[in-house]
């Protein structure tokens, strides 16, 4: 007969413990008894396992998941603690933010003495930069290579990230999670404080607090392994397993002038000046991606340059066409902008790359420093004239309207930052500039970081406003990127052939979600979003997200109401336009929306129709089944069955100590053998 101690943590206000023993014997389980020896951990975000071309990185436990004694990691002498001298390995290591970092990480990850990792979500003790991602983002398919500017590939000339650390891309054999809730992270502390802390120097006595971490990945090896595996899986059993699935999203676009969805390839008399930005981000932690320099500075500077250009294209139109597009999965190897091109060059896209006169991409602008903007353009491009002279007078455009901005072109000849533009320019010479606030590295301390988010950009609010009020508060930061917008708006505008006269009537409104006049309209999209902020991680599309993902529908939804006109449609018109001989479905999109009363007199749901569309977001190389693809994206998602996190007691007889499979076995053995307590209790003291 085994004697289990069992500490039940009562999550009430006083965090209470208390320790109690049971009888162990055969017997039938109790459907409680699992609750009382654990305490199920919600709002963890786990770190998990992607795949490319030659290896797995991320994070994973063993099947059965992985068990550890709690300690906190505070100061050195925990550290040390953990590596070498604690009587009780392996450890759970709960981490302070100032400890997630890619030293402690790696000494961690080469000792057999941890079992797992929990990093506590905290801006106490944030360190002044913390970038998971490479120090050179997606240097393997941008447009420099051996064959292209040889000499600027590998950010030979600019480190555009050189805070970057490259946790990310390492393959921890060990669970990695993020903790969010601070309710049960004060619960872990103090189960940790009355169980494991030390005592001048001296190892805790029994019982002891542990945690356990789930997060087994199906997925190993690489790219093509896993695509393989689950292809034969499909092929071949009657129920398959799939292994790991593509990134996958849509990208957004709509235009000025309406494109005909249905015709496709080269679309006549039509003449495209691109403007685009990226719609995703990431982090180390699955998921968590609030990415607010590097993405959202971006989304929201071309909504607000949508904003301004809409009346301005319907009441005088230029002879161009303004292209906008929104591309997904930037931030894994171009997903978006790859498939775009891909689409274009097969003639399977509403335009061709013969129909696109030059472009403009947004970059990361929401961190001026000083006015500073920066037009960064690729010198192996603009080594022919034509591509010069139009790159040259696209700038002279640009800076007719830096009035309020201090524009700015690098001093020395570099290579484009990472952006879409260089996945046009693998094809095509394009012109061209991506709009930056960075001249040479980025300004983002934070990139690809859970801490790019809006504190980074300085995005704060008086602490009196209603959440209705900060929706129409003028932010510093609001007031900067409507300065850019601005400046973007009437560029784009000039730049497709639009008369000077008009300019006066294109200005950004600095009320940065653009719907402030019609504030329930903007409360309504919200409910995409789901609680907390955004996330803006790709994700995998169906599977995840339902048919599209959240954030790209938000943004989708918000064009059609920046863009679109109020029909007379009825619901089932709306949604079935065809059937109505005066409505174009090849033209436009049409949305059954809720707005404001002002809409319609009524406050009742009505029809819009807008010229915005999604298109595929998922790597060419997954429609060609070249899974070792070097010209694209290889990066799928492993699956997982799992995901969970919890703590519990041990008692000083619990074999766990030795090894993570005796202490699973154990735990096994006790649950089925079940816990009889019938006419008297056992005290454990």
């Amino acid at each position: 007969m085994y004697v289990v101690c069992i500490i039940r943590v009562i999550m009430v206000s006083s965090s209470m413990s208390r320790v109690m023993c049971v009888s162990a014997a055969a017997g039938v389980l109790s459907s409680s008894v699992e609750q009382k020896i654990y305490v199920e951990l919600n709002e963890t975000v786990p770190c998990v396992r992607l795949l490319n071309a030659t290896h797995q990185i991320g994070c994973q436990s063993s099947i059965s998941g992985d068990t550890g004694v709690l300690h906190v990691l505070e100061t050195e002498s925990d550290l040390d603690w953990i590596l070498s001298s604690g009587p009780h390995p392996p450890y759970m290591v709960i981490m302070e933010t100032a400890f997630f970092n890619r030293s402690v990480m790696m000494r961690m990850k080469n000792s057999s003495r941890v079992a797992g990792v929990a990093v506590i979500v905290s801006k106490t003790g944030l360190a002044d930069n913390f970038s998971p991602h490479t120090t050179c983002p997606n240097q393997n398919t941008g447009v420099y290579s051996a064959s292209y500017g040889s000499d600027l590939a590998n950010c030979n000339v600019t480190m555009w990230n050189p805070l970057g650390n490259g946790l990310s891309y390492e393959d921890f054999a060990f669970p990695v999670f993020a903790l969010k809730d601070e309710n049960q992270t004060q619960v872990i502390r103090k189960c940790y404080q009355d169980h494991n802390l030390r005592v001048n120097g001296s190892a805790p006595q029994y019982p002891l607090c542990a945690m356990q971490l789930f997060s087994h990945m199906h997925a190993a090896t690489d790219t093509v392994t896993c695509m393989r595996r689950t292809d034969l899986q499909n092929r071949f059993s009657i129920n398959p397993e799939v292994l790991c699935d593509p990134l996958s999203d849509f990208n957004v676009w709509t235009s000025t002038r309406p494109l005909n969805n249905s015709a496709k390839g080269h679309a006549a008399n039509e003449s495209v000046v691109i403007a685009a930005t990226r719609l995703d981000g990431r982090s180390f932690f699955w998921e968590q991606a609030p990415s607010a320099e590097g993405t959202v500075s971006g989304i929201v500077t071309l909504l607000a340059t949508i904003q301004a250009l809409s009346p301005v294209t319907q009441e005088a139109p230029p002879p161009r066409n303004i292209f906008f597009s929104f591309f997904q999965g930037e931030a894994f190897d171009y997903i978006g902008s790859s498939k775009m091109v891909y689409d274009m060059e097969r003639n399977d896209f509403v335009i061709d790359l013969n129909n696109v006169h030059s472009m403009l991409e947004i970059g990361q602008v929401g961190l001026r420093r000083g006015r500073s903007l920066w037009m960064h353009s690729d010198p192996v491009s603009r080594q022919n004239k034509s591509v010069d002279t139009e790159v040259s007078e696209e700038e002279r455009k640009l800076s007719l309207f830096s009035h309020a901005l201090s524009l700015d072109q690098p001093s020395v000849s570099q290579p484009l930052p990472p952006s879409s533009f260089q996945r046009f320019l693998r094809v095509r010479g394009i012109p061209g500039l991506v709009l930056a606030d960075h001249n040479t590295s980025f300004n983002n301390r934070y990139y690809e970081s859970l801490y790019d988010d809006a504190e980074n950009l300085n995005v704060t609010y008086p602490p009196d406003l209603s959440p209705d009020e900060q929706l129409v508060y003028e932010t510093d930061a609001a007031k900067s990127l409507a300065e850019v917008a601005t400046l973007v708006a009437r560029s784009l505008y000039i730049q497709a052939g639009g008369e000077k006269k008009n300019l006066n009537n294109i200005t950004a409104d600095p009320k940065i979600w653009f719907l402030h006049q019609h504030v329930s309209d903007c409360v309504r999209l919200l409910w995409f979003l789901g609680s907390g902020p955004p996330q803006f991680y790709i994700g995998l599309g169906p599977r995840i997200h339902g048919p599209v993902h959240s954030v790209t529908r938000f943004v989708q939804y918000i064009l059609a109401n920046l863009t679109g006109t109020v029909t007379n449609l009825t619901e089932s018109q709306c949604q079935n336009p065809s059937e109505v001989n005066t409505e174009n479905k090849d033209l436009f999109s049409y949305f059954w929306v809720s707005g404001p009363a002002s809409v319609n007199n009524t406050g009742e749901p009505f029809c819009r129709s807008a010229s915005v569309r999604l298109s595929k977001a998922v790597s060419p190389a997954f429609e060609l089944l070249e899974y070792g693809s070097p010209n694209y994206s290889i990066i799928p998602q492993s699956r997982w069955k799992s995901i969970r996190a919890r703590i519990f007691p041990i008692f000083k007889y619990c074999p766990l100590l030795t090894n993570h499979t005796s202490m699973e076995s154990f735990r096994k053995w006790t649950l089925m053998t079940g816990f009889v307590v019938q006419g008297h209790k056992w005290t454990c003291l």
